[in-house]
């Protein structure tokens, strides 16, 4: 019995960082490239729809949850990482429905790809910007099927993947390093027993694993004067902001950490909404901190549907499906189809 209760556990946490990324990106979306949202104006929105005989109109999702589901379906037909089939299924999507949210420089990169037929499916975005690619948090916002795909196998092959897949359409460092760190970070969530989290040790252990994906190789080319480890004092600074509580104001986070489209300056924040919301906020008054996770990431303003979306899937991997209100759920476009593919990882994870 106690073999099951573990495997469905297992379970509602793959269902719950699915969702959780789709619902970051749905309730976060109407409130992006807005200032900083306003206690009252979070908490009406909140509890209106938690409200179980409310009946409006889908929340709708953007390109991040597009290319999340992108990313999860090529993993679940191709049994693994297929660079071509996910290249191909990115550019399907947005030629299918353009009006997603998609940021005009990765539009290029798909109309590139399209025209040369995906010979190499790489190069598009690593021509961009005179060659030095994009650091946008394209790839770290839909990189979190990966951790789910990899808890079995675990290792350096996690790494591999995030990163292949962000050069897709992100070649620059920041970029495809902070689709790997958001991937660690929903892994490390994914891997933490129940009421077992330590905030600081979560951030440690992440800096720990930056550290040696930072590290310059032979093979990596740096302008000079370039800070390599900037993910690693990012995420110190997550520690130093930790250290001061409920005293940290939403200012203080934008001016150190970030809320903008660049990957290092919103997955940090990402993460630092997760670690932030395990204990109360002042001016959020919820119980349940799957929510509060959501609330704080999206009154921090910015490019809130992005942040909301990666802190939701790294909140929803440690806390669970069994934690996500049902009521809020339900506004959130195309849910059932986020369970579905959290079900048919987790089922390719035990096979």
């Amino acid at each position: 019995m106690a073999m099951v209760e573990a495997v469905e556990v297992m379970a509602g946490r793959f269902r719950g960082c699915m969702v959780g990324a789709l619902m970051g990106d749905c309730l976060g979306a109407p409130f992006e490239g807005e200032s900083r949202a306003t206690r009252s104006i979070l908490t009406s929105y909140f509890k209106r729809l938690s409200d179980p005989d409310l009946k409006v109109p889908y929340k709708q999702y953007t390109d991040d949850t597009a290319m999340t589901r992108c990313v999860a379906q090529s993993l679940i037909e191709k049994k693994g990482y297929d660079a071509t089939d996910m290249a191909k299924r990115f550019v399907k999507e947005f030629y299918a429905e353009p009006r997603r949210g998609y940021g005009s420089n990765v539009v290029d990169v798909f109309a590139a790809l399209r025209a040369s037929k995906f010979k190499d499916v790489y190069g598009p975005a690593a021509i961009q910007f005179s060659g030095r690619g994009s650091y946008g948090n394209g790839g770290a916002m839909r990189v979190a099927p990966i951790a789910l795909y990899c808890y079995a196998t675990k290792g350096q092959e996690l790494v591999d993947i995030a990163r292949d897949m962000a050069l897709i359409t992100h070649s620059n460092r920041l970029g495809y390093n902070g689709a790997v760190l958001q991937c660690l970070a929903v892994y490390e969530a994914l891997c933490t027993p129940e009421n077992k989290l330590d905030s600081v040790k979560f951030i440690e252990n992440l800096i720990t694993k930056m550290k040696e994906i930072e590290t310059p190789t032979d093979d990596d080319i740096t302008d000079e004067g370039e800070e390599p480890y900037v993910y690693v004092k990012r995420l110190e600074k997550v520690l130093e902001l930790m250290e001061h509580g409920d005293s940290v104001s939403r200012e203080r986070v934008e001016d150190e950490l970030g809320v903008y489209i660049s990957a290092h300056m919103s997955v940090p924040t990402a993460i630092y909404s997760f670690v932030r919301a395990t204990t109360p906020i002042a001016e959020i008054e919820t119980e349940n901190e799957f929510q509060r996770t959501l609330q704080f990431a999206v009154s921090l303003g910015g490019d809130t549907d992005t942040i909301a979306s990666m802190a939701g899937s790294i909140a929803g991997a440690y806390y669970g499906i069994s934690k996500i209100s049902a009521n809020l759920q339900r506004h959130c476009e195309a849910l059932s189809d986020a369970v579905r593919q959290a079900d048919d990882i987790f089922s390719l994870c035990g096979s």
